[in-house]
């Protein structure tokens, strides 16, 4: 998303880093390299100049010339102008005072309307709300079984009176023919109003072009069901076009915000810096995925600090606070710091990053990211089920003490979970490295269970560091000399009778090699 044009702003900006002062020169020559960008980003040409413009003027104005650091106050004022055009603040759905909130889709044949309104009504779910699904795109072959199918995986029910052009026309036992989808919106929304239902989602039919007919249609529709949002979906795809798409739906129908979809698979994503200073109209969800769970609220500032390089850490922490409680992180926290982190807390916290989202989109939010881009695109998940199937083919006792993993222990696992030894090896020990370093860490940071933390919370209490523990006098019975003595606070066993700290007699050459010991 935004690969091309994040690589070549960043290197524009790039090059004034470590100048104390800027010159015109300067300013100009860096305000060609983001015009550039922008162009070969497909963004549109009057969206190009006065965002040129406005950057001029405040880069060879006094709010640069008087900053401590010229560069970065240039690369503020970029990254605040970027914000400016893709909509400034966050617009959230205005719902209804009375229920139901009526949340109409319109847009071209291919844009992705049905898989978003899928997307959107599994969103709304979690947030509380309770939507219906109406199915009027009644002439695509099979766009009503596919809303059925989304709405199944979505969890969310789905209105659909007629199955649209994949049977035959007449009429169904409600009345309402196969041809009119207005009579279908019309009965959605009052089946929401009959069960309760607080928002409904109107996918409507999309043609591959625009014609009078798409607009009449979806007008229609709109002056039947009066929607509190109209959400125009954009394929971020399209380039150029969506200028032209986007105004031809804003002067026949009329929409109250943009849903961009497929930024997944475009590197410029020039439409979504071009539609909202074209129509006015705010983006307000990004679909970034092939799955129910890729989309999200579009936050500007995010998206622009992510376009910058500058990262997207408070979209990564929601992330997180959507797979973790709070109870579990300060668990994990707790055996982080303590040094007691087993292969089984490992599987736990993988398998709730995986639930986040693909791992090389959740490095990409983090700062400078775009400077390591060749070890991204070496990221792969199909790694992880392999971690995942090594793990599982352990034992319990396995996954709690790795260490009692020898090398018979080893080859079973090995065998089970269809991958080599080199592989189980290289697993345990970089568990043991990472064990280590993120104890380190703990002490370091004073995360709880850390011994600096233990240290910290004995000598608060009262009444000081109590009784010291006797010393043990002597090692082990029997031991050479040098070795170490028992534990602190363990009975003085040093000055035993006689023949207690002997083998028993016919036992003094009895070879301890000899004696086998169950496998655990």
């Amino acid at each position: 998303m935004f690969e091309s044009l994040s690589d070549r702003l960043t290197g524009a900006l790039k090059d004034l880093r470590g100048k104390g002062r800027l010159s015109p020169a300067d300013i100009d020559a860096t305000c060609r390299e983001i015009r550039l960008a922008l162009l070969e980003a497909d963004v549109a040409l009057p969206v190009v100049r006065g965002f040129i413009a406005r950057i001029k003027e405040r880069a060879k104005g006094a709010e640069v010339s008087v900053a401590l650091n010229p560069a970065q106050q240039v690369v503020k004022i970029v990254n605040e102008e970027l914000v400016g055009i893709l909509g400034g603040e966050t617009r959230r759905l205005n719902l209804a005072k009375t229920p139901p909130t009526v949340i109409m889709l319109a847009g071209l044949q291919g844009a992705g309307k049905t898989t978003l309104a899928g997307k959107l009504a599994k969103y709304l779910k979690g947030q509380g709300h309770q939507p219906l699904l109406v199915a009027c795109d009644l002439q695509r072959p099979g766009a009503v079984t596919q809303l059925q199918v989304v709405g199944e995986r979505a969890g969310v029910p789905v209105f659909a009176p007629h199955p649209g052009t994949s049977v035959g026309g007449g009429e169904n036992p409600l009345g309402i023919t196969a041809a009119d989808p207005v009579e279908v919106a019309r009965g959605g929304v009052a089946e929401a109003r009959n069960k309760q239902y607080d928002i409904v989602i109107v996918d409507t039919a999309g043609r591959l072009g625009i014609d009078e007919e798409l607009m009449r249609q979806a007008a229609s529709i709109r002056d039947a069901v009066q929607p509190d949002e109209t959400l125009f979906v954009l394929d971020a795809m399209i380039g150029q076009d969506a200028v032209t798409t986007a105004e031809a739906f804003r002067d026949g129908v009329g929409f109250t915000g943009v849903v961009l979809t497929k930024l997944d698979g475009d590197a410029r994503g020039g439409a979504a810096l071009s539609v909202r200073n074209v129509t006015g109209a705010p983006i307000m969800f990004a679909s970034t995925g092939e799955k129910l769970e890729d989309f999200d609220v579009f936050h500007p500032d995010r998206m622009a600090s992510r376009i910058l390089g500058m990262g997207d850490v408070l979209t990564l922490i929601e992330q997180a606070e959507q797979v973790y409680d709070a109870q579990q992180a300060e668990e994990a926290a707790r055996k982080i710091g303590s040094g007691e982190l087993t292969l089984e807390d490992f599987l736990e916290q993988m398998l709730a990053i995986r639930k986040m989202g693909p791992i090389g989109n959740l490095l990409g939010m983090l700062p400078g990211a775009g400077q390591m881009k060749d070890v991204l695109a070496q990221v792969d998940d199909k790694q992880l089920d392999r971690v995942q199937a090594i793990i599982r083919g352990m034992t319990p006792a396995e996954r709690a003490n790795p260490k009692i993993i020898n090398a018979s222990r080893r080859l079973r696992i090995a065998n089970g979970s269809g991958v080599t030894v080199s592989e189980v090896n290289q697993l345990v020990d970089r568990f043991f490295e990472a064990k280590k370093m993120m104890a380190m860490m703990g002490r370091q940071m004073g995360m709880p269970g850390s011994r600096r933390n233990a240290k910290k919370g004995k000598k608060g209490k009262k009444g000081g560091r109590g009784p010291t523990p006797p010393k043990v006098r002597g090692g082990f019975p029997g031991m050479p000399a040098g070795m170490p003595g028992m534990p602190a606070g363990m009975p003085d066993i040093s000055n035993m009778p006689a023949g207690l700290n002997e083998l028993p007699p016919g036992l003094e050459n009895f070879d301890l090699s000899k004696l086998k010991f169950p496998k655990k």
